[in-house]
């Protein structure tokens, strides 16, 4: 097992795009993220998503048009977002950030054909967020 790698760049701006649903993060290196709202949500990396451990992750559905309603500051490590379905539990961390900024495309594609092998819908059902 490999050791720590590089420190993760800081963030040097967070801009939360209310009309197209997408956070955009920029980080010391250069490098900048378009992280849209219901991405964020889906890969929350709260235990309500995530489970206690592999494999017990929760499918999220029906998130297509949820919205971040603010971005509030955890020390200076990290953001919790709050989400119009009331979801605000998830710590999201500078290297996760980055970390799904980078691996954001590899990431949808999975979160994609789970929700397809599910029969699952990306759109809000009425009554349920």
């Amino acid at each position: 097992m490999a050791g720590p790698g590089p420190a993760t760049p800081q963030p040097t701006a967070i801009t939360l795009h209310r009309k197209s649903r997408v956070l955009e993060v920029a980080f010391a290196d250069g490098l900048s993220f378009r992280l849209p709202c219901e991405f964020l949500r889906v890969y929350s990396p709260s235990a309500e998503v995530r489970g206690h451990g592999p494999g017990q992750e929760v499918l999220q559905t029906g998130k297509q048009e949820v919205e971040i309603l603010q971005v509030e500051p955890v020390g200076n490590y990290a953001v919790q977002l709050h989400f119009s379905d009331g979801h605000n539990t998830g710590i999201y961390s500078w290297p996760l950030l980055y970390e799904y900024g980078v691996r954001q495309d590899a990431m949808w594609r999975e979160y994609l054909e789970r929700m397809a092998a599910a029969g699952a819908s990306r759109e809000a059902r009425p009554g349920r967020t």
